[in-house]
């Protein structure tokens, strides 16, 4: 009997994990039908899609506020899907503001409610946990500090491990030569790579004072900067948002650009933890809307943003939050680590070790059994 499921991601990094985790699940049970939303990762593992997440990335409260007609609409329409299909199981993927509400819209006693990659309860404080125990069935938690905090708080959870740890295992890098050649970079230069994030709002607000700065660092140490282009955002963004002509952008190939970098400039998210996992010293970068800033300050927990700072419980890289995000500044910061041969190798093996905290397990083979194991 054909399984039908709702699937919700909302980002590029939940389309990875998305992916990733359908593709588990139809090994196990191969007559599985997925529904929702997701990216072209997803689609290519069988979505049949209702909204791509290039239509969903808003980034904080302002924007959120002004999409608020179109998030109901979306909204709308995936409850009459689920309807429609008569879907019994859904996944959520991360993407916390718009599928815990969903959450909230879809529970009823004949539907079950899994979440895989919880939403920072641990960097927004409490309020969210009430939602998760009233309409989540099951979390599947990246982190062993969130399966503590979950079940402190009586809900049903499984730590999975993190996907990111199997999916570079398996990655087939390519050599630096090969990656040199074919995007026609400099092979006697060393590379300095600025990821400015997978959305185009946040890419607006943090390349152009980043590029600045990898410019900067670049002149002063002869590397070449290459910014890494995530599949959602076009290539001719950057050169819309910069008169600077010195660098080069490469779409595609983030991991194979980390593995092959000297250094990174980061914005704040999954790729600082991509990083990490490769020992990338990097310095990590986050400049969103001034009142949504205003906002966050208020309501967020922590002492750092970065995942890579995050997970190790201590400031291994340097942070640039907001107006910090300036040419002098990432100037001054890299240039204190490129000068400093025994700290930058220090960063490097402090990366190297988050892989131990994050165990060997393989996150979506692990949230595949438990999901297919205890469905409807």
């Amino acid at each position: 009997m054909n399984t039908k499921f709702l699937i919700i991601a909302g980002e590029a990094s939940g389309d990875l994990h998305g992916a990733s985790l359908m593709r588990e699940m139809k090994r196990i049970n191969p007559d599985i039908s997925f529904y929702g939303i997701g990216g072209d990762k997803m689609i290519t593992e069988g979505l049949q899609q209702v909204y791509h997440i290039n239509k969903m990335a808003f980034l904080g409260f302002v924007e959120v506020i002004k999409h608020l007609p179109f998030i109901k609409k979306v909204r709308s329409e995936v409850i009459n899907l689920v309807k429609q299909n008569k879907i019994k199981n859904v996944i959520l993927i991360d993407y916390p503001g718009f599928n815990l509400n969903l959450a909230k819209k879809l529970k009823s006693p004949g539907l079950k409610i899994f979440y895989y990659i919880s939403p920072q309860l641990w960097a927004w404080g409490s309020g969210r946990i009430e939602k998760i125990k009233k309409y989540v069935d099951k979390m599947l938690v990246l982190f062993p500090f969130e399966e503590k905090l979950y079940k402190d708080n009586g809900i049903d959870v499984t730590f999975v491990g993190h996907p990111l740890i199997h999916q570079l295992d398996e990655y087939k890098f390519e050599e630096k030569e090969q990656l040199v050649s074919k995007y026609g970079l400099n092979n006697s230069k060393e590379i300095l790579l600025l990821l400015p994030g997978s959305r185009k709002q946040e890419v607006e607000k943090i390349f152009p004072e980043a590029i600045k700065g990898a410019i900067a660092v670049a002149k002063e140490f002869n590397m070449q900067v290459v910014v890494g282009c995530a599949d959602s955002i076009k290539e001719e963004v950057f050169g819309h948002l910069t008169n600077q002509k010195d660098f080069k952008v490469v779409k595609n190939v983030t991991y194979d650009l980390i593995k092959h970098s000297a250094f990174g400039i980061i914005k704040s998210g999954t790729s600082t933890l991509e990083a990490a996992l490769l020992g990338l010293p990097m310095v990590i970068v986050y400049k969103t809307n001034g009142l949504t800033f205003r906002i966050g300050k208020v309501l967020v927990k922590l002492k750092n943003i970065g995942l890579a700072n995050i997970v190790a419980g201590k400031t291994i890289v340097p942070e640039l939050i907001q107006n910090e995000v300036n040419e002098s500044s990432i100037f001054k910061v890299t240039k204190d680590i490129l000068n400093n041969r025994e700290l930058y190798n220090q960063i490097k093996s402090e990366l190297l070790e988050l892989r131990k905290t994050l165990s060997e397990k393989q996150a979506s083979t692990e949230a595949a059994q438990i999901i297919c194991g205890s469905l409807i």
